[in-house]
């Protein structure tokens, strides 16, 4: 009896509604919606709310992430690339670090590459965000391995007994300047929370909150590290010193990324 289901929707035609909404990469998002939806209907519906502006990693409910496949809501914060190389200098820095702290996590996805790099089930990982929907999202990437997800403001979500413990502090803040928000690409600007993107009139608000913070939480010998601009990084390593940290500054061509690390005396 031949089946009364309907024929998978066909990549060209897939491909040809993406290229003509501007996706510069619309055969490897072609693919990717393809392989996630279950039917063509889905097909058509991802295929849809991707021409609408939505970033694919919302569309297909996953971004991989320094070998992870790390899960996405709506309304969370898409990991980037670059941000790999925050983990790698995390890695390079304390390759034994026991005590793990992703603040402003959003998915968990640093937290979660971080407790992998290290060994996961040797690693004591929280992560902490101020965004309820972050929380919830985090909370499905670390769960299985171990890590623990708190909510709150920064340092004040953070349970007491990890006080002058943390070996890592991997802070990815927001570092956007309030008045270059606008001229984000539309896929950040109209669908990821603001509290991840706007870091403030010159973009190192939250990132010196954070370093003046971070020697009260730090082991000694522990290590903050801070995602920031190009133009912005003299004035975040200055931040770390002032703070008291040993400061300095990582950055990689290739990632298009720069790094503020910081090292309690």
């Amino acid at each position: 009896m031949p089946s009364s289901a309907p024929s998978p929707a066909p990549r060209d035609s897939v491909v040809a509604a993406l290229r003509a909404a501007g996706c510069v990469f619309a055969e490897d998002e072609a693919d990717l919606i393809l392989t996630a939806a279950s039917a063509p209907q889905e097909v058509a519906a991802m295929v849809e709310r991707r021409v609408s502006g939505l970033p694919l990693e919302l569309v297909v409910g996953w971004a991989e992430f320094h070998g992870l496949r790390i899960a996405l809501t709506p309304g969370v914060f898409v990991p980037r690339r670059r941000t790999e190389f925050l983990v790698d200098q995390a890695l390079a820095q304390a390759p034994r670090a026991r005590v793990v702290v992703d603040l402003c996590c959003g998915s968990g996805a640093v937290g979660a590459a971080l407790a992998r790099g290290l060994g996961a089930g040797e690693v004591e990982l929280h992560a902490a965000d101020i965004d309820p929907a972050a929380v919830r999202c985090a909370r499905r990437n670390v769960a299985g391995l171990g890590g623990r997800v708190h909510r709150g403001d920064l340092f004040d979500a953070l349970p007491a007994a990890l006080r002058g413990r943390v070996d890592i502090l991997a802070a990815n803040v927001p570092y956007v300047p309030s008045g270059e928000i606008a001229l984000l690409p539309a896929e950040a600007r109209d669908h990821e929370p603001l509290t991840a993107l706007d870091g403030g009139s010159d973009g190192l608000d939250v990132l010196r909150r954070v370093a003046a913070g971070a020697p009260d939480w730090l082991a000694p010998g522990g290590c903050l590290l801070a995602e920031t601009g190009r133009h912005q990084a003299p004035a975040a390593v200055a931040a770390f010193t002032d703070a008291g940290l040993r400061a300095r500054l990582a950055a990689s061509e290739e990632h298009h990324a720069h790094v503020v690390i910081g090292v309690r005396p």
